[in-house]
Formats: structure tokens, C-alpha cells, sequence
């Protein structure tokens, strides 16, 4: 699996402690159910209740022992001090958790619209199956990781198959990347086969129904 970037890391301090953070496909799932959305954790968060503070950091630490060793150190600060420090970074890594469905979601129409529990679901699905990632790596990975490796994996799949996405000189080539959307993925998983590429397989299902 693709080492995590940079970019998908927050690293918090307060009381000479830090700890990683990592908006993780479990830490997502945990946190989005927190309080039954997104919106409610945002608002926990920008009104700095501390079980919501406590619930992200716990929820995304890469060390445990790390984030409990930070959380003990609130209790000898002021909570404006508290909030001063960790407001920011705790912002930004929600921001991360969100970007890759966000992104998708400017692209879809409103009526394929999903709760972010089903979306979360889909890309634990397309980890372990697509991807062929065991549950755990799965678990660990990023929104972000998973959605960029698959459209590598589908990036390949095309190359194998001859396809470069536009029709040329001598006529319709395979499907381009913007095909595969998941409604596509979840038919050819259903199917076991790509249409676009074993018509063969597609006049059999046909001649069947």
C-alpha cells in the first residue's frame, strides 16, 4: 500500500506532548457517527466541547499511549489555552477527512447523493475488493489513499485493455477514467465483468435474459 503523504498527517502539541494524527477510513466511520453527521461534530468541535476534542483525537491518534499522554495535559492548562492549541490542527484534520468525498460530491448529481456512512462503507468495499488491500490496511488507509489508488487501479485496467478514453482515427476506444463512477464499479462488480470491454460476455448475459 502507498506510504501516507505527508499532507495527510496532522501532528498536535500541548504540554510539551504530540501526537500524529490520521484521518483514517476507521477514524472517519468512528467519528462521522459521533454525532450523527458531520455538521453535529463541526459544531462540537467550533463550540470546543471537550468530549468532542477528546473523541477526535482519540479516535485518529497514531499512538494511543501519545494522545492519552496529551489529553492528561489539559487538565493543568486553561481551556482557553486548550482551544488555542488544538483548534487548528483539529480543523485541518477534519478538513482532510472530508476532501476526497467533497470532491466527488461537486462532480455528482444531487439525486446520487449517498450518506456519508454508505460513502465510507463503498470505499471499505473497494478496498478490500478492488484493491485487494486486507481489512486492516483498509481500516488504516485514507480516504484520500483509497481514492487515489483506485483510480490507479483503474487507470491500469484500462491500459490493459487497450482503452485511452477518446475515440480515435479508427474508432471508439475503451472507456475513458470518468466512466468508472461507482454506480459503474458496483455493476461490474455484480456482473463480473466489464461490459465496455467483453462485449463477448455482455451478448451472452443478453441472450440469457
Amino acid at each position: 500500500m502507498t506510504p501516507l503523504a505527508r499532507s495527510e498527517e496532522v501532528t498536535l502539541h500541548h504540554g510539551g506532548w504530540a501526537v500524529v494524527l490520521r484521518p483514517s477510513l476507521r477514524a472517519a466511520m468512528t467519528l462521522e457517527r459521533l454525532h450523527d453527521g458531520w455538521p453535529g461534530l463541526l459544531l462540537g468541535l467550533g463550540q470546543f466541547r471537550l468530549q468532542t476534542v477528546q473523541a477526535i483525537i482519540r479516535a485518529s491518534a497514531v499512538d494511543r499511549n501519545a494522545a492519552e499522554a496529551l489529553l492528561a495535559s489539559f487538565a493543568a492548562a486553561p481551556i482557553a489555552v486548550v482551544k488555542e492549541a488544538v483548534t487548528a490542527p483539529l480543523s485541518a484534520l477534519l478538513t482532510l477527512f472530508l476532501a476526497p468525498m467533497t470532491e466527488t460530491a461537486e462532480t455528482t448529481a444531487p439525486a446520487q447523493s449517498k450518506p456519508w456512512a454508505d460513502a465510507y462503507a463503498e470505499l471499505y468495499r473497494f478496498g478490500t475488493g478492488w484493491l485487494g488491500w486486507s481489512p486492516a490496511e483498509t481500516w488504516a488507509a485514507t480516504p484520500t489513499e483509497i481514492a487515489q489508488a483506485l483510480d490507479g487501479k483503474l487507470a491500469h485496467l484500462i491500459a490493459l485493455n487497450g482503452g485511452e478514453g477518446n475515440a480515435g482515427p479508427s474508432g471508439p476506444a475503451g472507456p475513458g477514467p470518468d466512466t468508472y463512477t461507482p454506480a459503474r464499479l458496483r455493476e461490474i462488480e455484480e456482473l463480473g465483468f466489464d461490459p465496455a470491454f467483453d462485449r463477448e460476455g455482455l451478448r451472452r448475459l443478453k441472450a440469457m435474459t
